[in-house]
């Protein structure tokens, strides 16, 4: 009988501490136990839920991982619902995906849309069910998961992945970034995310590591954590780096040590979800000695992009591909790109790529290109190395003939002193189709001369963007509260 990839490794790990939550532990081996518990109670006198999809209302922790894997267990589809979620949020995924059961706790079952014909599990009473049913075989290629996208243009899209993908997915990581039993981190992403499920805590059970669970980013409570050496590895988006650098700038030098000496004898420190700013990258290193890895990843391919684990970290550049993963660039003439400095639209191929968007045919065929995942992001490879540029729907000024990447300018603009945000669009113009304008705040306390910013964006951009660069600015000052006065807007023409 085939068994999902993570539950048959649990016999390798089986007394180590799969999860830590406050003063509570899960080993694997209990962990493996909840599952079999939920699954039996999932699936009372049948024998295989042959694909339903099963939502999981459930916080992060070993009852959310024990549901995961009692879907799974029982052929289930395993369907994560946001806890920070509105019901009609709620509604919406229930009615998309078809789910007639949804696996959830006290708390928050008043989150769930009131609806006669859905099942609803407490974990608590799943728990208490004596497991000793016989599990059906899971074969690679039964769908095993469905992740809603935050649609640009439409409604969320359910994006379906085998048992398969997502153990490729888990494997390409845990080759790349080393995972090892040993190895401990922390978990406070949300678990409706590839980011969270996959990276952080399938990477982990995979390897017989140990995740400790918070509700929410701590850091008074992580900081504690890190400085006495509770984790060899850290997963975070790119605020979370930037709410640290500000919370430790702002300790005695007495406590805001200690946590530093932690965070730099990690093995591993990875930022991803959003583009790092090149100067968080270095203010990161220059205070701990990290340099951050930074990758690229969607949630219908996983993990694509990695900077490596041993060699250059590159700020700005999200590196080469992942084990198992076929990247190629496609320029609009459909011509794809084989040299380097030539921007054109990222597409993926390999075993990690999606099976579909849920009930979408079409969509799902204008999405692949004679096999190829179309992302929809714009990158070019540069000595080596791919740096996204942005989406081509979003992100890409098309002026002049060239195509400008309001990500790179804006990551420009936020490395000087006295822009706190920006904000970088194309707007149309006759002369160039497109020229580039950035709404700006001012950090507190600071003021912005345009002829000073002019001079700081051609030291620092490629020549053939100054023309173009910049149309017009607003800058929105601050008071002295350090509030936005948005009456005081002005627009400086450069």
């Amino acid at each position: 009988m085939k068994i999902f990839p993570l539950y048959e490794r649990l016999h390798q790990h089986a007394d180590r501490i799969a999860l830590r939550e406050g003063d509570k532990v899960c080993t694997y081996r209990e962990l493996g136990e909840r599952a079999d518990r939920i699954a039996t109670e999932l699936l009372g006198a049948t024998s295989d839920l042959e694909g339903q999809r099963i939502g999981v209302l459930v916080a992060p922790g070993a009852d959310y991982a024990a549901a995961q894997w009692g879907v799974w267990r029982a052929g289930g589809v395993f369907v994560p619902l946001s806890i920070s979620a509105t019901t009609k949020e709620i509604s919406y995924t229930l009615s998309d995906a078809q789910i007639g059961c949804v696996i959830t706790t006290e708390q928050l079952a008043p989150q769930l849309p009131p609806r006669d014909s859905l099942r609803v599990v407490f974990v608590s009473e799943a728990l208490a069910t004596v497991a000793g049913h016989t599990f059906p075989s899971i074969a690679p290629e039964r769908r095993a998961m469905i992740l809603y996208t935050s649609g640009t243009t439409s409604k969320p899209k359910g994006v379906v992945t085998t048992h398969g993908c997502i153990a490729a997915q888990i494997e390409s990581l845990v080759e790349a970034w080393r995972w090892q039993p040993a190895d401990r981190i922390p978990l406070f992403l949300p678990l409706h995310h590839v980011h969270g499920i996959i990276n952080v805590l399938s990477c982990a059970l995979w390897s017989g590591a140990l995740v400790e669970v918070y509700a929410r980013f701590d850091p008074a409570a992580i900081f504690s954590s890190v400085a006495a050496d509770a984790y060899t590895v850290f997963m975070a988006v790119p605020t979370i780096y930037v709410k640290m650098i500000e919370t430790l700038a702002a300790l005695p030098a007495a406590e805001s040590a200690p946590v530093i000496a932690g965070f730099g004898r990690m093995r591993l420190m990875v930022s991803g979800s959003a583009a790092l700013p090149a100067g968080v990258h270095r203010r990161w290193e220059e205070i701990t000695g990290q340099r951050l890895l930074e990758r690229y990843g969607m949630t219908e391919i996983g993990m694509a992009l990695s900077n490596p684990y041993d060699g250059e970290r590159r700020p700005g550049a999200v590196g080469i591909p992942l084990p198992g993963v076929a990247v190629r660039l496609k320029n609009d003439e459909g011509r794809v790109i084989t040299g380097e400095d030539e921007p054109g639209e990222i597409q993926i191929g390999g075993p990690a790529v999606f099976l579909e968007y849920w009930n979408r045919p079409e969509i799902t065929a204008e999405s692949f290109d004679d096999g190829w995942f179309r992302t929809g992001d714009i990158a070019v490879r540069e000595k080596g190395y791919y740096r996204i540029m942005g989406r081509s729907s979003v992100d890409i000024i098309k002026s002049g003939g060239y195509k400008l990447s309001a990500l790179e300018i804006e990551a420009v603009l936020l490395d000087h002193p006295a822009i706190a945000e920006c904000a970088v669009l194309g707007v149309e113009d006759a002369t160039w189709g497109e020229s580039v304008a950035a709404a700006i705040v001012t950090a507190k306390g600071s003021a912005l001369d345009a002829g000073e910013l002019r001079a700081w964006c051609k030291e620092r951009m490629s020549p053939y963007k100054i023309p173009r660069l910049i149309h017009f600015i607003e800058i929105l000052p601050r008071n002295a509260m350090g509030k936005v006065t948005k009456p005081e807007v002005k627009k400086i023409f450069l």
